[in-house]
């Protein structure tokens, strides 16, 4: 390959100007890699003072699949948000498909999000995701999701 690509970032202060989430829903803590609206790596840390582990399970904790597909949900958006110029924007869920949950997400684990657009179409994205944990898929989903232009703020 002799073209260099260059990716960007994006940190907590910039994923909290590109989404409406906040703690405790806020399910990405830094984005990698990004390639445009194409493909990213979102990162999420996961802690055992997460507010879900008290529920699920008190004695054996495990981040439930449908946070893990929120925060691909939320990889994908931020990446969609980066790639307009007006603001601000509200990403909304359209469907998931193909789900699938391969092995428990837990506390201590460095969870990894790879986003990459499947297609694209006005204003509405769809992505092929998959989580990862230490090399090893944890799950995979695609997901579609509509990009809204607010004047509301």
């Amino acid at each position: 390959m002799s073209e260099t690509t260059s990716l960007g970032t994006a940190d907590i202060h910039k994923i909290l100007q590109l989404l409406p989430h906040r703690y405790p829903f806020l399910l990405v803590d830094r984005i990698i890699e990004i390639d445009g609206d194409r493909s990213a790596i979102g990162i999420k840390n996961v802690t055992a003072n997460e507010p879900h582990f008290l529920g699920h399970f008190p004695s054996v904790p495990v981040m439930p699949g449908v946070l893990i597909i929120e925060g691909m949900a939320q990889t994908a958006g931020a990446i969609c948000s980066m790639s307009v110029s007006e603001a601000p924007k509200l990403v909304y869920f359209m469907t998931i498909d193909n789900a699938k949950f391969r092995r428990p997400v837990v506390p201590g684990d460095r969870l990894e999000y790879h986003v990459k657009q499947a297609k694209k179409r006005a204003n509405i994205w769809r992505f092929d995701c998959t989580a990862i944990v230490d090399d090893t898929k944890v799950a995979e989903a695609t997901i579609s999701a509509m990009l809204i232009l607010r004047d509301d703020e």
